[in-house]
This record gives structure tokens, C-alpha cells and sequence, in this order.
């Protein structure tokens, strides 16, 4: 929003200079003297397209340079002795984006072609000629304002650069952060949760060897031992997911699928649209969605069957997870880290997130993740 906004200022601000430049323009081409050769509303027009042509420098610096340069050609040659204020501004905003050998080149053309405008517009002395077009077109202010364009482009460019040292000094930062909280779970939980696991199932074992009843809370301990080293080790995956290891994605996803037919749910996978490449972080946002999808059918909603559908549209990738499970209509999903993680990833990505259950029972995950297709 701030970015719609800013743009909308920057187009007011660039009318407001045009509408000026061309004011002034004409206000000196109205009170100055011209050859009277029955061309004055031609020249008026040239006055005002020049300046208003300025509104589009930032969008296309280049017409924008051609087309302030032939209005000067054009109202000199029309006998209007009138400085050429709106090239100037164009070479500023042409060497501001970076066409320095294009603008280079203009101005060399434009040089040339004023004092033969000048002979066109009615003079016959060439000393005057040359006069008239050095007086339209300083060499000097020229040169200024092509160092003004470059030297803001170049503190844009530096400012563009330490911008992006310091996003990627925090990702580092953030990434040997994860590294150490990942070795710190590593080394003071795994050990712990395995240890009260390994003598949960000892416990169990023996019971039942013995022909004794197992306990209830026993047998709580036990599977509440294996669903901790199950969550502690998908923990430790995603904290060490970075760009240094080889990350999942869509690729890995029918390894998914494979896997859900294996542990005995129905799974099924169905793509549409065109294949095609995706923002790495899409990628490993789409795979991450259904890896949790088809872990929490798995564990919690006592289903026999599911889908994965994906689908690739022009400007977004849509992931549909849906499962015949035991979630009811109506009923509001309780938010577990699960579903929680899957939000916070898609919201970072611009996308949007519906985890409910559906009207004819079980449960669907839909996410919508935007994807820029511009090269």
C-alpha cells in the first residue's frame, strides 16, 4: 500500500514538473521574439508537447529524450529562439536511468541539428545561427545536468547495495541463529525424550510380557514419548532447511503421496495447469504445506482417504489438500503449531490460507500463493 501510494505521488509529481516546464515554455516563447513565418500555433504546440512530455520520464526516459529534442528542433525551425529547458530535464531523467551512451548520442545529434533549425527558421547569417542554437542549448548546462542524473543514479545505486548487505548480513544472522537453537534441542531434549520413550516401551514390553495390564497412563507415556521425537525431529528438519541443503519442494512431493499409501491412507495427487518453475520459496512453502497436511490426516482425523490437488495458474500456485476424516461441518479447527506454521508461511509469502471442515465431512487445507511471473 505504501509502495501504491509513494508511485501516485512520484506521477503527481512528475505532471506538476511537466505542467510547469511547459508553462514556461510558452510564457517565453509568448513574450520573446520570433521570425513571423505564419508557424506560431506549430511552435506553441512544440512549446507545450516538449514540456508535457516530461509527465512519462520515469516510465520511458528514452522516448521521453527523443521526443523533448525534436520539439526543440521543431519550434527553432519554427523561429522560436526559446531555451531547451524540457531536454535538459529529460537528459537528467535518461542519465538518471542509467542510457548515458543514448543520451551521449542525442545530445551530439541535437548540437548539430539547432543551428541548422536556427538557418531554417528565416536567418542567413550563419555566425547568428550558430548564436541562436548555443543560446538554446548550453553545452555547459547540458553537461550538468547529464552529472546531476548520473550522480543521483549512482547514490541510488549505493544506497540499493548497502540495502541488500544488510538484508543479507540478517539472513545470515538468522540462519546461524536457527543452526544454534536447532544443536541447542539436539543436544538438551533429544536425549531426554528418548531416554523417558526407551523406558516407556521397556515398561510396556515387560508388562506384557509378565501377562500383567499394561496402565493406561503407561501406555499415554509411551505414545506421548513417540509423537515428541516425531514433532522434535520435524523441528530439527525445518530449522535446519536452508539454502546450504538441498531444500524439499514440488518435486518432493509425490514422495508424500508414496509415503501416505504406505502408513495405509488412500492418497491420491492431481495436477493441473502447465508445469512450470516457481520462486524457490513457493516451492518449499507448497511441499511444506502438504508434508503437514498429509501429517495431520495421518494423526488426527481417522481418515481413509485423501487428495492433493495443485495447480498452477498464470499468477498463482493453489495447493488443496482434502481428507473423509472425522472433522464435522461446523466445528472450528483447534490452531496447533501445525496450522499455525502453515499460516505464518503462506501470509509471508502474500498468500492466503482456508484450513476448515467441508460441508460433506472431513477436512480441507487450501492455499493460494502468489507467484510473479515477470522475467
Amino acid at each position: 500500500m505504501s509502495t501504491g501510494r509513494s508511485g501516485v505521488r512520484a506521477g503527481v509529481g512528475d505532471w506538476a514538473i511537466a505542467v510547469c516546464v511547459a508553462a514556461t515554455l510558452l510564457v517565453t516563447g509568448l513574450s520573446g521574439q520570433h521570425s513571423a513565418m505564419n508557424l506560431d500555433l506549430l511552435g506553441y504546440a512544440l512549446l507545450a508537447s516538449g514540456g508535457l512530455a516530461l509527465a512519462a520520464r520515469r516510465r520511458a526516459p528514452v522516448p521521453v529524450l527523443a521526443v523533448t529534442g525534436l520539439c526543440t528542433v521543431g519550434y527553432q525551425a519554427a523561429g522560436f529562439d526559446v531555451p531547451a529547458v524540457a531536454y535538459l530535464f529529460a537528459v537528467y531523467a535518461a542519465v538518471r536511468a542509467g542510457h548515458r551512451i543514448v543520451t551521449a548520442a542525442a545530445s551530439v545529434t541535437l548540437l548539430a541539428a539547432l543551428p541548422l533549425a536556427a538557418l531554417a527558421s528565416g536567418l542567413h547569417d550563419t555566425g547568428e545561427a550558430f548564436a541562436r542554437a548555443r543560446g538554446a542549448l548550453e553545452v555547459a548546462w547540458l553537461i550538468a545536468a547529464g552529472a546531476a542524473g548520473e550522480a543521483l543514479r549512482q547514490a541510488e545505486r549505493r544506497a540499493d547495495e548497502a540495502e541488500r548487505t544488510r538484508e543479507e548480513t540478517a539472513r545470515r544472522r538468522a540462519d546461524e541463529e536457527r543452526l544454534h537453537i536447532a544443536r541447542e534441542l539436539h543436544d538438551s531434549l533429544t536425549h531426554q525424550i528418548s531416554v523417558i520413550k526407551v523406558q516407556a516401551e521397556v515398561a510396556v514390553h515387560v508388562a506384557r510380557k509378565r501377562g500383567e495390564q499394561v496402565p493406561e497412563a503407561l501406555l499415554a507415556i509411551q505414545e506421548a514419548g513417540r509423537e515428541a521425537m516425531r514433532e522434535l525431529r520435524a523441528t530439527l528438519e525445518a530449522l535446519r532447511d536452508d539454502d546450504t541443503t538441498p531444500p524439499h519442494g514440488l518435486d518432493h512431493v509425490p514422495e508424500l503421496v508414496e509415503r501416505a499409501r504406505t502408513s495405509g491412507l488412500d492418497t491420491t495427487l492431481t495436477l493441473e495447469g502447465q508445469r512450470c518453475d516457481v520462486p524457490a520459496a513457493v516451492d518449499r512453502t507448497a511441499y511444506r504445506i502438504v508434508q503437514e497436511s498429509l501429517t495431520n490426516v495421518a494423526r488426527h482425523a481417522a481418515a481413509t482417504t485423501a487428495s492433493v490437488r495443485i495447480d498452477y495458474r498464470p499468477d498463482a500456485l493453489a495447493i488443496r489438500v482434502d481428507d473423509d476424516g472425522k472433522a464435522a461441518p461446523g466445528t472450528a479447527p483447534m490452531p496447533g503449531i501445525g496450522l499455525l506454521g502453515m499460516h505464518e508461511r503462506v501470509t509471508a509469502l502474500g498468500g492466503r490460507l482456508r484450513a476448515e471442515p467441508r460441508d460433506e465431512g472431513g477436512f480441507t487445507v487450501q492455499a493460494e500463493l502468489p507467484v510473479d511471473r515477470t522475467p
